[in-house]
């Protein structure tokens, strides 16, 4: 079924408001997942809002916790985020290394003890919506080996980063540090697909393609094998270095995935550029890349964040897909 994005919205935001969520802040929590679900990104989007109303209910996340500064020295701030709900204090977070970018050139906001930020691409396109070079990153709870082991002890840790254009058709990378992320695979299971590469291990310790097999052991692949490990590692030990918040091995403790440690940066190339400069290098990196020859005939090649703004067109014009089941399931939040 497809439905319309005002009306995903309207029922995201009458969900959360019978949790407790302000209007204000309903509206504002219910749009990041109403625009994940525009750009496609499903997995953080409609398909992910029922489990962050069960944390809701559980009482992990308080809807009415607000990241505040707990301490400043320039362009660099430490924030607490109270556990709140993440998504809203990651976007007050980036709102601030905007601001801080936007004074001293670059800004640095370190957040720690904040909730599962959803898609993290939000954020770089919110920075690159102003304008700004954005690159942030996050934590998560252990759901992924180091190279050589078995067990898990790193993060998928989520890493974006975008360049704006003054058309709005910025270019944004947003991936997880896994060959997939937990979310890419349960829409794959939901849907009855394959992967279309290895993304972890079956139960025999296989390399496999099918996501119901790697949900049942955990074991997803590092992008790249032991270079995704490694990216895992330093990207855990800078944000809990920068926010003393809690690492990937303390977050495993929780039993749940909450209490993350998260950074943005932003920078604004303005300090260097005209806009017009910053679009004429970009516009010519990126018809470089287009002007690839495809793998198949009648094939394109596309720059980060191009399906995205494609898919946008689409579902605001024909409506956003939503699975049967997971409507149902909205429909039963309902209060």
């Amino acid at each position: 079924m497809r439905v319309q994005y005002e009306d995903l919205l309207k029922k995201f935001q009458g969900i959360l408001e019978s949790r407790g969520f302000s209007g204000k802040h309903a509206e504002d929590a219910a749009t990041v997942f109403a625009n994940n679900s525009l750009d496609g990104v499903y997995s953080h989007g409609v398909n992910r809002f029922p489990r962050v109303v069960e944390y809701l209910d559980k009482g992990e996340i308080d809807s009415g916790a607000i990241a505040s500064c707990e301490s400043s020295m320039g362009a660099i701030e430490r924030w607490n985020g109270h556990r709140g709900f993440g998504p809203l204090n990651a976007k007050l977070a980036m709102d601030r290394a905007v601001e801080l970018a936007k004074e001293y050139g670059v800004g640095v906001v370190a957040l720690g003890n904040n909730n599962h930020w959803m898609r993290g691409g939000s954020y770089g396109w919110q920075a690159a919506d102003k304008g700004c070079i954005g690159i942030c990153w996050s934590n998560t709870m252990p759901n992924m080996p180091a190279w050589g082991g078995k067990d898990r002890k790193i993060g998928n840790n989520p890493f974006i980063m975008s360049i704006p254009r003054s058309s709005g058709k910025h270019a944004v990378i947003d991936c997880a540090v896994s060959q997939f992320s937990y979310g890419k695979i349960e829409e794959a299971k939901l849907k009855g697909q394959q992967l279309p590469v290895p993304g972890g291990y079956d139960t025999k310790g296989n390399l496999t393609t099918d996501p119901a097999e790697i949900e049942k052991t955990w074991r997803v692949l590092p992008m790249g094998y032991w270079k995704g490990s490694g990216i895992s590692i330093a990207l855990d030990l800078i944000a809990t270095v920068l926010t003393n918040g809690n690492s990937v091995s303390r977050i495993g403790t929780f039993g749940d995935e909450v209490g993350l440690s998260q950074i943005m940066i932003a920078i604004d190339p303005l300090r260097f550029n005209t806009p017009e400069e910053t679009d004429s290098i970009v516009d010519e990196i990126l018809a470089d890349i287009k002007s690839s020859e495809p793998i198949r005939e009648g094939g394109e090649v596309y720059y980060p964040g191009e399906l995205e703004l494609i898919t946008r067109e689409n579902n605001t014009r024909d409506g956003i897909p939503v699975i049967d089941e997971v409507w149902e399931t909205l429909n039963s939040l309902e209060r």
